[in-house]
């Protein structure tokens, strides 16, 4: 894991501190980043443009094969670890990228428990250690050992290379051969041993750290097995795929309703199938179990899954996963990720074992061979004997919470270290003063241009200068605003039926969630949760429901829907848009132990939430303070809407009657054609043959809501502003700081965009995460609320980093920009705006614009600011950032009560408010 850090900071070719943040900053990328599984470290790249896609590569190569850090301990200790020590009166203390990555890693009980689960299945090979490192041993790790392993291992002859796309192949081999043909073929023996199975089953019991309070005295527990002794051949990768479907896929799947349905926890865990690695695993269990219950989630999980063999599957049920992973499977929808990445990860997972990398990409013909198996024979219930019934290599892990551990873990690093000091004359003390200070000076101070010059970049005449837009028809029918985009989509509509969200009483928007599952989750009064959920999955590629909400610029106005979301084939948006219907309008919501145990199960995601996610509420608490569209994002899915399920949980048992009152309340003001906007993306052909559906479903919808809102949301709808630290069980911080600078006067300036990327990539990476040892440090600016914020990412630092953040300005209004430098920021910043998109990305893209009133006037007018940014609008953004450390500015971070405590001495100016959450 060091090592994937630490390549990638200078090479032969590129001999300065960061490559790979020189490319963050001045490439068009659409992927650009590393990953460290438990058996190899993969390098992508990805862009659309093929000059660019190029220097990625070359980049890349030479920091595999040509890393500076093999002979630069100080990569070594910025990117792994070391001792730090300002000056000999001061504490020491251990400090490193990974390091704190991983304590971040360590405080998560979800992240304990995987690992618990992988070392005890795999005691005898690679997976019984953890690749990403374990905090208490990686200061273990020595300098030599790091270098050797890197010439053990990255090797050509040890190396997969994977290219897709429609560059020219011979192109590709010169490339390569650059760099490979300085090498002789070695034989390294890098094979991962079999894991030989266990004759019993085996038992784990082990700790994570815990909070105070009642929620804390809660327990995980996991049943896991090891499937096979090596990779599965494709037909049978493919019915164990449609099992774990079968088994827990959806809602209605049987093992996953069994438990959720329990009441003995709160959530489920385990992954159910994990086939990336050698040898393929299945695991299943619950979080949030009381200790006394911990037996009967284990006989619920083995007396389930005896039933099921047993009983066998419904045809209903296996004709909806048949139907849900032959979509998936042709629709071949990777979001975000490049689907080239997608097919290189699912290849890896034969071809690092010596099998064909090909071959595992191939679904239609194993798929009709299995199809054709399933209609003369019972083909799972052999199956879920042979792997999970009769299968002695099986391993129960059982997690508690324990409320010292986190203390005991604390006092066992700082021991280590004043063990260390102990040991050390004063003038060794002043040396680890000394190479604490040259790795600070190293980390501040910047390349010169001469030395950047090296990294190879687009120039700005290779960004078109016009803004793409997205075919886009704007009419109405009826109350409803109908968006239609005619973008080819291979036989596919994706539909979006908005509804207004100001319809809701205030009072009830915390229960929108609830209320959106709960719609999803009890069937209908037509037919039960199961058979809508299989007759869903079996004719449609499903739907979802959720709220959204947004500030529009220049306007008092919030934005803000709930969104349904659905996609099938032409010829069955029909059956979707009658089965939309029927839950929209005919939903029951009466269900009292299924919608507790919704609400554990938001509750305990939200708690994880809090604890690894820590940013993204801070964030959300500072857009509280700021404006309407942040308080009730808030109310949706912040920090308040965890206090509110947490009173939830006690009312159900209290008010139940009240409970579905007010979700029946919701659905009567909130379901009407007033105000909708639907929009719909497929070619005109599908668009044409589906309008019909579309019709139906918008006739069905009542005119106007009942006992909807009609005021108007004040402007006064915010959180009180304070500095405020939220408190949880943790060894790291999550650190915001923000303000509104369109309140202070700022105007957008498309140089916003342009100045946000270069402060990720310069400032706020030198001092908070290069020199800081936060695992990632940041800024955002929401052009539509003007809301400024700084975030870090499992930090070490609390006040140390707002100081950082502070320091923004300085930093601004001293920048020296070469023009190389400049054209670098704003190749990248263009790389972000024109990122690649799938069809219903660009559907949903067009909507947020429409919403968000964003017209393609305007949006051509910021790229042509983009475009024309220069140094002076860099030093002028300076001076508007004075907002971020003025008075009215505020602090929210995620930390542990200690580091709360500590910051609140020695900044008693800053008047911390402290929220404990767990």
């Amino acid at each position: 894991h060091i090592l994937e850090h630490s390549v990638l900071c200078g090479s032969r070719k590129y001999p300065i501190k960061e490559p790979f943040v020189e490319l963050i900053k001045g490439s068009l990328n659409t992927f650009l980043n590393a990953m460290t599984y438990p058996d190899r470290t993969c390098y992508p790249v990805a862009s659309c443009n093929l000059q660019d896609f190029r220097n990625l590569v070359d980049v890349y190569l030479d920091a595999v094969f040509h890393p500076r850090c093999v002979n630069n301990e100080k990569t070594f200790q910025q990117e792994g670890w070391h001792y730090e020590l300002d000056a000999p009166d001061q504490e020491m203390t251990f400090k490193g990228v990974v390091y704190n990555e991983m304590k971040g890693v360590y405080s998560s009980p979800d992240s304990v428990l995987a690992r618990e689960a992988q070392q005890a299945l795999f005691p005898d090979n690679t997976y019984g250690v953890d690749s990403g490192g374990d905090p208490t041993v990686i200061p273990q790790l020595t300098f030599a050992e790091f270098r050797d392993f890197h010439g053990k291992f990255y090797h050509p002859s040890n190396s997969r290379m994977w290219f897709y796309g429609d560059d020219d192949v011979e192109e590709r081999l010169k490339i390569l051969d650059s760099f490979l043909s300085e090498f002789d073929r070695k034989e390294i023996d890098s094979t991962i041993a079999t894991q030989k199975y266990f004759t019993e089953p085996k038992r784990v019991v082990a700790s994570y750290v815990a909070g105070e309070g009642e929620e804390a005295e809660k327990s995980f527990v996991q049943v896991n097995w090891l499937l096979n002794d090596g990779p599965f051949d494709t037909e049978t990768a493919l019915a164990v795929g449609f099992l774990d479907n079968l088994l827990l896929g959806s809602p209605a799947a049987p093992l996953r309703m069994a438990l959720e349905e329990s009441g003995l926890g709160e959530a489920i865990v385990g992954y159910g199938l994990e086939d990336e690695l050698r040898q393929p695993t299945f695991a299943i269990g619950l979080k949030g179990v009381a200790k006394e219950d911990i037996p009967k989630v284990e006989s619920l999980i083995t007396e389930t899954i005896a039933k099921i063999a047993e009983e066998g599957f419904t045809q209903a049920a296996i004709d909806s996963s048949v139907n849900s992973i032959e979509f998936a499977m042709r629709e071949n929808n990777t979001g975000r990720f490049p689907r080239g990445l997608s097919l290189m990860l699912r290849s890896l997972s034969a071809w690092l074992y010596e099998g064909d990398p090909v071959e595992i990409l191939r679904f239609e013909e194993p798929l009709a061979k299995l199809k054709a198996r399933m209609a003369k024979e019972d083909v799972f219930t052999p199956l879920i004997k042979k792997m999970l019934i009769d299968n002695t290599h099986k391993v129960t892990i059982e997690l508690n919470p324990d409320k010292e551990l986190g203390k005991v873990q604390d006092e066992e690093e700082k021991a280590k270290v004043a063990a260390y000091r102990a040991g050390l004359s004063p003038e060794e003390i002043e040396k680890v003063v000394a190479d604490t200070e040259e790795l600070k000076r190293l980390q501040e101070t910047p390349d010169s241009p001469e030395a950047l010059a090296c990294v190879p970049a687009l120039d700005i005449t290779d960004i078109p200068k016009e803004a793409k837009s997205i075919p886009t028809d704007v009419s109405t029918v009826g109350a409803t605003t109908m968006l239609t985009h005619d973008i080819f989509t291979n036989d596919i509509l994706y539909a979006e039926h908005l509804m207004d969200l100001h319809a809701v009483p205030m009072d009830l928007m915390p229960l929108v969630p609830l209320w959106c599952r709960a719609m999803q989750r009890m069937g209908t009064s037509k037919r039960s949760f199961v058979d809508f959920d299989q007759l869903m999955g079996a004719t449609t590629g499903g739907f979802s429901l959720s709220p959204f909400t947004s500030s529009i610029r220049g306007s008092d106005d919030v934005s803000a829907y709930l969104v349904l979301r659905g996609k099938s084939t032409s010829a069955q948006a029909g059956q979707l848009h009658d089965l939309m219907a029927e839950m929209m309008l005919e939903a029951k919501l009466d269900d009292k132990e299924i919608f507790k145990q919704l609400v554990l199960e938001s509750r305990a995601s939200m708690e994880s939430r809090v604890q690894s996610g820590g940013h993204s509420v801070a964030a959300g608490r500072l857009d509280a303070m700021d404006s309407v569209a942040g308080y009730v994002s808030e109310q949706l899915g912040g920090l308040a809407q965890l206090e509110y399920l947490k009173t939830l949980a006690k009312r159900i048992d209290s008010d139940w009657d009240g409970v579905v009152a007010d979700l029946e309340k919701i659905r009567a003001a909130l379901v009407s054609r007033d105000g909708s906007v639907t929009n719909l993306t497929a070619d005109a052909k599908t668009l044409e043959a589906t309008a019909g559906a579309v019709q139906s479903f918008l006739d069905a919808l009542p005119a106007e809501g009942t006992g909807a809102a009609t005021e108007a949301w004040s402007k006064d709808l915010v959180l009180p502003p304070v500095n405020e630290l939220i408190t949880v069980p943790t060894q790291v911080n999550y650190v915001g700081k923000g303000a509104n600078l369109y309140k202070s006067g700022y105007e957008l300036h498309g140089s916003a965009y342009v100045i946000n990327k270069l402060l990720g990539t310069t400032w706020l990476w030198d001092r908070v995460r290069v020199s800081g040892g936060a695992y990632g440090g940041f800024s955002d600016f929401d052009s539509h609320s003007g809301m400024f914020s700084y975030l870090s990412y499992r930090d070490p630092n609390l006040l140390k980093t707002i100081a950082n953040y502070d320091g923004t300005v300085e930093f601004l209004k001293d920048i020296s920009l070469d023009k190389d430098e400049l054209t670098k920021a704003i190749v990248g910043t263009m790389g972000d705006l024109d990122s690649y998109q799938l069809p219903d990305a660009k559907g949903y893209t067009a909507l947020m614009r429409h919403l968000l009133k964003v017209k393609d006037e305007e949006r051509q007018q910021r790229r042509e600011e983009v475009l024309a940014t220069t140094e002076k609008d860099f030093k002028k953004f300076g001076e508007v950032l004075e907002a971020t450390r003025a008075p009215e500015a505020r602090v929210c971070a995620v930390v542990s009560p200690d580091a709360a405590e500590a910051a609140m001495k020695e900044r008693p100016d800053l008047d911390f408010k402290v929220t404990s959450v767990m």
